[in-house]
């Protein structure tokens, strides 16, 4: 059949057009080559050009090349349909694999034939907690979600003191040995005895980090099996132990609790609440709050059963699967990891509780690096296309050696993000790269930490995050450089470049009222607190209060 498409399809014809002018006949003749690919219109344009064609026939030459080319290629498409049905009469094609191939491409091509997509198991889950979560099952669901949270914790605590115990034993091991060091023992002695502590470490952390993985998988496992259970309960109006299943949870709880003696310890926070108006036409409101609190504090859960602690998780419980997220901002280093500095202490904080509906911290940060090295790989690609080119202009190699040599890191602007449902009030952590060039107090509105927030802005419109924590400082913690000019400086400039963001908001999500906090860290002062705390209503046009009196 592809042989008779080739001589049918493939072949020159001659178009012939007569007319007048005056008295004498005229003709044109053009070879066309089927199927034309070339717009009629432009070759009708070409032909007029080419040989100088009179323009009273320009209407008359188009409507007969379009009607040629129209005929011709219905007679090949005939021709064509006919080679095929004789193809499939003749035996050469199998018309059972013909009529497959047609239904599949049909089926492919019309939605109301194609296949219906298979449900997701997440999805499932997330649509049947979000229901229980907004139903009187809400505080059961919770209270276990607790009881979780202390078995875990309980265990953290064992990996502690035994880590613990083992070092205080492997220190005075070492102290023994020390001094007899230069008697009777030599420094590889010392060294072997090292490296023996080391490896006695890495295997109770990997015997610790096993059983910990395992008891939250058998938790999320029995959690989700549970949380299933209980929603198809709920539908069956003649279950009469309902009632007694969701009434078990609350008091198991109240003894977990009171078993535990150990209660956080939470230190005094400041806060200043302000309500500005931003757009120039079309003014949206927004709430500001400035706090003195460490960053992880909107992530911690607390032991000790309050209201108030249990209405913040009600909150992130009910705004999980919502249009109202929250998220903060983490200042990391450029390696896509959690053993070192804030990103250790947050990875701690995520491991004390199960994530029963998103992959745990360290499988996020490995999908985090796959995307990352993919991207990094075509990036030093195009650098060395373009240092190919710089070297035939003279142009200097030593950024794109630094460059090849880093691109497995994250360059300082750049930030990934983790999702999570067993932080204490938010939903979504944007891991933003900085560098040491923050703690300078010359950096400016173009510097990649700003712009970094900028575009976390951006997301947070695009995904429906509305209330994000920003360190006001872009530090965590403070240092001796970093003096009151410093930081009245850093928050003038912080304060500007996201209210200009906040403005920039309103043309990307249409004006949405959102929250924003601003952190500085626990060490700094109350004087400055209340200095940053005055400059913010000077840089935002905060709402005035309206005074109301009768005319009596």
């Amino acid at each position: 059949m592809k042989k008779n498409r080739e001589r049918f399809c493939h072949k020159e014809r001659e178009f012939v057009y007569k007319f007048k002018v005056g008295t004498e006949c005229l003709e044109l003749r053009v070879p066309l080559k089927f199927p034309v690919q070339e717009n009629a219109s432009h070759l009708h344009g070409r032909l007029m050009l080419l040989h100088s064609l009179p323009c009273f026939i320009e209407n008359d030459l188009k409507e007969a090349l379009s009607q040629f080319i129209e005929e011709e290629s219905l007679r090949d498409y005939d021709r064509d349909a006919e080679a095929a049905l004789e193809a499939v009469k003749s035996g050469e094609i199998d018309l059972h694999q013909l009529a497959n191939t047609w239904a599949k491409a049909y089926a492919e091509s019309t939605l109301e034939h194609a296949r219906p997509e298979e449900p997701s198991w997440d999805e499932d889950f997330a649509d049947v907690y979000h229901d229980l979560i907004h139903s009187p099952a809400s505080e059961t669901l919770l209270n276990l979600e607790h009881n979780y949270f202390v078995s875990i914790s309980e265990l953290i605590g064992e990996r502690d003191v035994e880590l613990k115990k083992l070092r205080e034993r492997q220190g005075i091991e070492m102290e023994k040995v020390m001094q007899e060091l230069g008697k009777s023992l030599t420094d590889q002695d010392v060294n072997s005895l090292a490296a023996q502590h080391f490896e006695s470490q890495q295997d109770l952390e990997n015997k610790w980090s096993n059983e910990l993985k395992q008891s939250t998988a058998i938790q999320k496992q029995e959690y989700q099996e549970w949380v299933i259970k209980l929603h198809q309960d709920l539908k069956n109006p003649n279950n009469s132990s309902l009632s007694e299943e969701i009434k078990v949870q609350p008091n198991q709880f109240r003894e977990s609790v009171e078993a535990v003696g150990r209660i956080y310890e939470e230190q005094r926070k400041l806060e200043e609440s302000f309500t500005i108006h931003l757009g120039a036409q079309l003014k949206t409101m927004h709430n500001l709050r400035l706090l003195r609190a460490d960053m992880l504090d909107f992530c911690k859960h607390k032991r000790n059963h309050r209201s108030g602690v249990k209405l913040h998780r009600l909150q992130t419980a009910l705004s999980l699967y919502s249009t109202s997220l929250c998220g903060l901002v983490l200042l990391v280093d450029n390696r896509i990891n959690s053993y070192s500095g804030i990103k250790r202490d947050f990875a701690t904080v995520c491991q004390e509780c199960t994530d029963f509906h998103f992959p745990r911290i360290e499988e996020q940060l490995e999908v985090v690096q796959q995307v990352a090295l993919y991207a990094r790989t075509q990036r030093r690609s195009k650098l060395k296309e373009g240092h190919d080119s710089g070297n035939q202009n003279g142009g200097s190699d030593d950024t794109n050696k630094n460059t090849e040599r880093n691109y497995l890191n994250i360059l300082p602007g750049e930030f990934y993000i983790t999702r999570h449902s067993n932080l204490s009030e938010i939903h979504v952590a944007f891991h933003l790269c900085v560098d040491d060039n923050v703690k300078s107090g010359n950096i400016t509105a173009r510097d990649p930490a700003i712009m970094g927030l900028r575009n976390i802005l951006k997301v947070c419109c695009t995904h429906d995050i509305t209330t994000i924590s920003i360190p006001l400082l872009l530090v965590h913690d403070m240092s001796e450089e970093m003096t009151i000019p410093w930081c009245l400086r850093r928050a003038e400039l912080v304060f500007k470049c996201v209210k200009g963001f906040m403005m920039e908001m309103a043309s990307w999500d249409g004006g949405i009222s959102r929250t924003v906090q601003f952190l500085v860290p626990q060490s700094i002062s109350e004087e400055m607190f209340y200095q940053l705390s005055n400059m913010l209503p000077q840089i935002f046009r905060v709402s005035s209060t309206l005074t109301l009196t009768s005319k009596h």
